[in-house]
């Protein structure tokens, strides 16, 4: 029986650089079984707790340049403090294109952009 999200991947031409967005600008912890990708040689990133959905950032031969359909598939993360996030992104020049708003009883949600265009929300619950 299927039972809960594992995690999500988001695949790119260049790893590395896509990798050090979300590790050093978006500040998520490298997991301990971030390793080598058997396929491309490549290190194949993975962000969040053990035992946790976790974010995988890996390349992949047929991804070139940014994402040109980057509202099909959204990665949703959690915040504490969305505002906070925002400010401090938005310091570091990461690109929003919806500011925190709420979306309902007890969530609000701000939209971002990756370097490869990839659309990453905030979501804040409570």
């Amino acid at each position: 029986m299927i039972s809960a999200l594992a995690g999500s991947t988001i695949f790119t031409a260049d790893s590395e650089k896509l990798a050090a967005f979300y590790r050093d600008v978006v500040g998520l912890a490298v997991a301990p079984n971030t390793g080598t990708d058997p396929t491309s040689g490549e290190t194949f990133w993975v962000f969040g707790p053990e035992n946790a959905a976790v974010l995988c950032v890996g390349k992949h031969s047929e991804v070139r340049g940014k994402n040109a359909d980057p509202a099909r598939h959204i990665v949703g993360l959690s915040s504490d403090d969305i505002e906070a996030d925002f400010k401090r992104l938005k310091a570091a020049g990461v690109e929003f294109i919806e500011e925190p708003t709420a979306a309902g009883e007890g969530l609000r949600i701000a939209t971002l952009k990756d370097p490869d265009g990839n659309y990453v929300q905030l979501l804040q619950f409570g």
